[in-house]
């Protein structure tokens, strides 16, 4: 049963992406826009992908997040994927390790990760209702270099057999970030997360967030295709995109990864813009992965890798902290989300000014 809920999950996210031929429509990310200074531009051989956030360094920041694992044709994605990433030196992360804590005779459709890239930087991937000693054991079977553990509430109420019991989730995520002995990446599926809720997981002990925000592959929408009457469409538009979270967590005091909805590499500037240390895709890239093998995925996220490095070129941008100091201008539904939310855009114009201003006097940045 849970093979064939695997399968379904990915054979219905390729379907979602295919949807629209592959060339997603609007979304919030077109709400955030560079102002663009002409003279800004700096030599493309001064910048620098690199990436650092939580003690962790990453050659770039770019990852593929978290998809599958499971079952036989799973298995075959993830050895795909783990390829694409050794030869993109892209981090990775396995999809959710359920599967294997039910029947550890699935291990191997997710320790193909670490055996066909050894040496990349590989996350396992657990829910909030994990055991340390799970938690532990996933970490063991990947070698993992960190843990992610996914909050899916919304998912699990449309999954006709979900769970329905979210209260414990909070204290398990504070013993596991206290016992796994990795760091701890908590991230959503797809429904992102409230500032609310990013405070509460800096509290718990984790060490980074990933927004996981609306946009992209809609687990709602997943589960109720498998539900027999789809009676559950009302929720198909719950939750915020990944700009909106991200604009919602400033000054959190917690590292924000970014993923849910990046299009492009213009999406992945964006998300750097607004505060995101690394961005991650999943939907983008399964689809890539289907429609052409593994050779297509290693271009295309050697493509983003390089049209990225173009667009900080473009800003000015050494690093990928420095796209934070570049100006932007939000507008559409999202500048009414951060006026409901109380977050003043305004200052996100004129960054640059400030900066230019603390260079030339000697002070704070």
């Amino acid at each position: 049963m849970i093979s064939s809920r695997k399968d379904d999950h990915v054979r219905l996210a390729v379907e979602q992406q295919r949807g629209h031929g592959g060339h997603p429509g609007r979304s919030q990310f077109d709400d955030v826009s560079f102002v663009h200074h002409a003279l800004a531009g700096i030599d493309r051989g001064e910048v620098s992908l690199a990436t650092r956030f939580a003690g962790l360094e990453w050659p770039v920041p770019l990852y593929v997040n978290a998809m599958t694992g499971g079952s036989a044709r799973t298995g075959i994605i993830n050895r795909d994927l783990a390829i694409a990433a050794r030869e993109t030196g892209v981090p990775i992360a396995t999809g959710s390790l359920s599967a294997y804590f039910k029947d550890p005779s699935v291990a191997g459709t997710f320790s193909v990760m670490r055996r066909e890239n050894p040496d990349g930087f590989v996350m396992a991937n657990v829910n909030a209702t994990a055991t340390v000693e799970n938690a532990r054991r996933a970490v063991d079977l990947l070698r993992a270099d960190a843990l992610q553990i996914h909050l899916n509430a919304v998912q699990e109420t449309v999954m006709p057999e979900g769970d329905r019991s979210f209260s414990s989730w909070g204290p398990q995520i504070e013993k596991i970030a206290a016992g796994v002995g990795v760091p701890v990446i908590v991230k959503e599926v797809g429904f992102g997360l409230s500032r609310e809720t990013v405070l509460l997981l800096r509290e718990l002990g984790v060490d980074a967030v990933d927004v996981a925000g609306r946009g992209g592959t809609n687990f709602a929408r997943i589960e109720n295709g498998r539900r027999e009457r789809a009676d559950y469409c009302h929720l198909d538009d719950w939750g915020q995109s990944a700009p909106a979270c991200l604009l919602d967590a400033q000054d959190t005091g917690i590292p924000l990864l970014a993923s849910g909805g990046v299009r492009n590499p213009l999406d992945a500037a964006r998300c750097l813009a607004l505060g995101a240390a690394a961005v991650g895709a999943s939907g983008e890239f399964l689809r890539t992965l289907f429609d052409g093998g593994v050779a297509a995925l290693i271009a295309r996220i050697s493509a983003w890798q390089e049209q990225l490095a173009a667009v900080m070129t473009l800003l000015g941008a050494r690093t990928p902290a420095d796209v934070a100091r570049c100006d932007l201008l939000i507008g559409g539904e999202l500048r009414w989300f951060c006026a409901d939310r109380g977050i003043d855009t305004g200052r996100l114009a004129a960054r640059s000014r400030g900066l230019a201003v603390a260079e030339a006097t000697g002070g704070p940045r």
